[in-house]
């Protein structure tokens, strides 16, 4: 019998706490953000040009099962949010070596961002991305109220500096530059 009572305040909590950050998100169809950043053993334009391989994020991304680079400023993305496969087109819109990419979607899940890529030392750097975005449905709410998305982004980033840090060198790199619009 204690632990049913034990059971449903445990629930009854959870379920506080889950209708406390709902409202602080304001909820389904309200915008949400994260960011994280990460140290990479890797020289500043290594990473930079890696990013820019964005063909190659599903090897780093897991939920990411495909990107298509259209031009120098659209991709075209094929992922699973939240259990379901979406697609969406990207613009960038903004670029600067070694600096930072913004994009923002055009079609499909609403998300846009910006990567930025700082020097510490000559072997070093750090990455970090913040990401806007809106949930779609309930699901994808409940999953960002419990930190689902930025759990994701951290794991991704680590991925990332995982794959850097072992190959040691980037798998292709585009130098161009997309001014800020």
């Amino acid at each position: 019998m204690l632990n049913r009572v034990v059971t449903v305040a445990a629930l009854a909590v959870g379920g506080m706490m889950l209708s406390k950050k709902l409202k602080q998100n304001r909820g389904f169809g309200a915008s949400s953000s994260v960011s994280e950043s990460i140290e990479i053993n890797v020289p500043v334009k290594t990473a930079y040009n890696q990013w820019t391989q964005f063909e190659d994020f599903p090897q780093f991304m897991k939920s990411v099962k495909e990107i298509r680079q259209l031009d120098d400023k659209h991709l075209h993305w094929r992922a699973n949010v939240a259990g379901e496969e979406k697609e969406w087109d990207v613009e960038i819109t903004e670029q600067v070596p070694d600096k930072r990419i913004a994009w923002r979607s055009i079609t499909g899940v609403k998300n846009g961002g910006v990567a930025t890529f700082h020097k510490i030392s000559d072997n070093c750097c750090r990455v970090m991305v913040q990401m806007d975005y809106e949930p779609e449905n309930a699901i994808e709410s409940v999953g960002d109220a419990m930190g689902a998305v930025r759990m994701e982004l951290r794991g991704n980033l680590q991925n990332f500096k995982e794959l850097l840090e072992k190959r040691g060198s980037e798998t292709g790199a585009w130098r161009g530059q997309i001014a800020q619009h």
